[in-house]
């Protein structure tokens, strides 16, 4: 799996990335072909206290080429045109990467032991 990972930063104006989320990012993403499922994360801190993220957001696709087709659209591009103004404030942070899964047990090892 492949996925698009997009964190935004705590800033003064919380409202003014949550309007911008829920009323540009999220409508713009879940209309990728090839989007396989999305999460939503609200950061609520690090392991050494509270975190410089507010928000975080993850869009799965099931290979490096589907990522990239679904760029190539045209709610990928009206994204990626909407996320560049964050992105050079440095408002944003993203990233892409190999996703994988491993099932594990009980006691968060794998079944087998």
């Amino acid at each position: 799996m492949y996925k698009f990972t997009t964190l935004y930063r705590k800033v003064d104006d919380l409202d003014a990335v949550d309007n911008f989320f829920s009323s540009t990012h999220l409508p713009l993403a879940e209309l990728l072909p090839g989007l396989l499922k999305s999460e939503v994360s609200r950061i609520m801190g690090q392991p050494a206290g509270e975190s410089r993220f507010y928000l975080g957001y993850e869009l799965y696709f099931e290979s490096r080429k589907a990522f990239e087709d679904a760029m190539k659209s045209r709610p990928g591009v009206h994204l990626m045109i909407n996320l560049t103004p964050w992105a050079e404030k440095r408002l944003v942070t993203w990233f892409y990467a190999e996703s994988f899964e491993e099932a594990v047990g009980e006691n968060g090892r794998d079944e087998e032991e």
